[in-house]
């Protein structure tokens, strides 16, 4: 395993080639999830992310009481893993009416979030010397959020398990997902498996998104170093005063397309530069707003042809206030944001509970309030 920190963060010419030769192949790694934190000033921390899929992946809203025996392995049909007991309640987003929480907030106000991460992600095979430690890649957000409640905490016991693929039919294959963890702390890790094993960076610039891996991604903004949120002034050149066109000038030059370090950047970008919330319901406010900058419209990235064809969109939004434990969502259909806050909601369910997710578009006619 390596612990990667802020004065460790580049690997090998080598890892930075593969990443490359990666992006110019364009394979369907390009599901296009883009995700933040933001720090608000009365300490509240609020990780926030975008879904994209090809297709829709039937989220909804998954809550697990504390007490609740978990089984591992529980979508491999060959296969038994090991059962553990959740200490801790959580809730948050599923997908393919599976129970399993792909991004979701305990009782503790430890967030997980998991990222594809297709060509890069590589995970370990299921075998009786390991199936008593064994968690598959899709299911890796029920084990943390289960037991753990802060970032220290899981670090410590990654290295304890064995995290393997599973096949998924709606994906052709195992889950390639990457994850972010933030605790209302305001410590974040992105945990990465690849060739070259377990992973765990700190998440140094409040933003991650797809593949290349993480460190990737940070040499890559040594290419943008000059962005900045202050308009440039005019300069001289020879004899000829150059004045900017308007607004904008310190961001110019900031990538506006989908890939994934594109959106990288205008995550850390965006992250790093919005003026400071006062609260919770500020840092909320915010999350959203900068997630609408990354909002994918169906038809602006498409695969494939006629009956084949797939084009990623924006499926849902969320954002999590680690401190006050209240998990916020809004989805492709239902644009107004709608908040579930988990401690009640632990406190009010016996077993695992499923909420639809999807509340339909409604627009608000306000013609006789004049």
């Amino acid at each position: 395993m390596k612990i990667t920190t802020a004065n460790n963060v580049f690997k090998s010419i080598k890892t930075l080639i593969a990443g490359a030769a990666i992006l110019a192949l364009g394979t369907q790694s390009a599901l296009a999830c883009t995700g933040i934190v933001l720090h608000a000033q009365d300490g509240t921390v609020v990780p926030a992310r975008t879904m994209e899929f090809g297709f829709d992946v039937q989220s909804n809203i998954y809550a697990v009481p504390a007490g609740t025996s978990i089984e591992t392995l529980v979508l491999d049909k060959e296969q038994t893993g090991f059962t553990f007991e959740a200490k801790y309640g959580f809730l948050g987003a599923n997908g393919l009416d599976m129970p399993i929480v792909f991004d979701g907030l305990n009782t503790e106000g430890l967030y997980f979030g998991a990222f594809y991460f297709a060509g890069d992600a590589v995970f370990g095979t299921v075998s009786d010397a390991n199936r008593d430690h064994a968690v598959s890649s899709e299911e890796l957000g029920n084990w943390i959020l289960g037991q753990f409640a802060t970032v220290d905490e899981v670090k410590a016991a990654l290295p304890t398990i064995e995290v393997v693929g599973t096949h998924i039919d709606a994906l052709k294959g195992v889950a390639p997902f990457h994850y972010g963890v933030t605790d209302a702390s305001g410590a974040s890790i992105v945990i990465e498996y690849t060739v070259d094993g377990l992973t765990i960076h700190d998440n140094t610039v409040n933003a991650m998104t797809n593949n290349p891996p993480y460190d990737w991604h940070l040499t890559n903004l040594r290419n943008y170093i000059g962005l900045q949120a202050e308009n440039v002034p005019e300069i001289t050149v020879g004899r000829q005063t150059l004045q900017p066109y308007g607004q904008g000038t310190g961001m110019a030059g900031l990538p506006g397309d989908f890939t994934s370090p594109s959106r990288f950047v205008r995550a850390v970008a965006f992250a790093n530069t919005t003026l400071p919330a006062a609260d919770a319901s500020e840092a909320i406010f915010n999350a959203f707003h900068i997630l609408n900058a990354f909002d994918i419209p169906k038809g602006a990235i498409r695969e494939g042809h006629d009956d084949s064809l797939q084009t990623d969109y924006t499926i849902w939004t969320s954002a999590s206030d680690t401190k006050n434990v209240q998990y916020y969502y809004k989805t492709y259909k239902t644009q107004a944001v709608e908040s579930i806050d988990v401690r009640k909601v632990i406190a009010k369910i016996t077993k695992p509970t499923t909420l639809e997710m999807e509340n339909g578009f409604v627009i608000n006619d306000r013609t006789a309030d004049f």
